[in-house]
């Protein structure tokens, strides 16, 4: 079985649709999205669609989905993302805003075909939490009881593995495109955004797991970034937010 990882979406119609091209191009049968389907990004409605055409989907929020379905205030987001939270808010008809206030909050602890999965959007301990170094992720994996643990919310594509070093868990990034998660592993992975990434890569983001080889497979792809700029500044949107895709920060 191969399984699709997307996560923080961000409402960049053009990257989430040269991400599923590319990833019916190889072929999955299940996906899993990490949440942030929407903010920053000109298009929120185009991309809840599309999430919501996906078989086999299973969902989770993110911190903009709840912000802009009126779950919670905007007032800790800095002043671009609570400008871009609010016109989302104000954009999304019902249906779609409902949509977004009924998605599940992560942890999700899931059975893939015999693996054991969780999928959290920031951290199996707090959904908001953001894991950006070993230490944060060895707090992420000794909340988790998965073998495989996704995660979104940093933007940013990366891994890491526990190990055993003297008895105790030893947690450590991995620096792959292809991360083994055979008998015996742990790991805790990032598959990147697919509308923002914040990584230096300015390609979207996202990531592949074969059930079969029991390996993760990063990828990136290259989409129509002055498209997704021309949408952010014709709908009104902070200019930060067009320019900052050029560069992937």
């Amino acid at each position: 079985m191969r399984v699709l990882l997307i996560s923080d979406l961000h409402a960049n119609l053009p990257a989430t649709q040269a991400v599923l091209a590319d990833a019916d191009a190889a072929g999955w049968d299940q996906v899993l999205v990490l949440g942030d389907l929407v903010g920053y990004g000109a298009d929120p409605a185009e991309v809840i669609d599309a999430v919501r055409a996906l078989s086999n989907a299973t969902v989770i929020r993110g911190n903009h989905d709840k912000v802009a379905s009126g779950i919670e205030s905007p007032i800790d987001f800095n002043f671009v993302a609570r400008q871009a939270a609010e016109w989302t808010a104000a954009t999304l008809d019902a249906d779609r805003a409902r949509y977004l206030r009924e998605l599940p909050r992560g942890p999700l602890a899931l059975a893939v075909d015999g693996l054991d999965v969780a999928i959290c959007h920031g951290a199996p301990f707090d959904e908001d939490y953001y894991i950006f170094d070993a230490d944060d992720a060895a707090h992420a994996l000794a909340a988790s009881q998965a073998a495989i643990t996704f995660c979104g919310h940093t933007h940013v594509q990366i891994a890491f593995r526990e190990a055993r070093a003297a008895g105790r868990p030893a947690v450590t990034p991995v620096d792959a495109e292809r991360i083994d998660a055979g008998p015996g592993a742990r790991i805790l992975v990032n598959p990147g955004s697919v509308g923002q990434p914040r990584d230096g890569d300015p390609r979207a983001a996202y990531a592949v797991l074969d059930t079969a080889e029991r390996i993760v497979t990063m990828h990136r792809v290259p989409y129509d970034i002055a498209d997704a700029q021309r949408r952010i500044r014709d709908a009104g949107l902070h200019p930060s937010l067009a320019e900052r895709l050029s560069v992937g920060r």
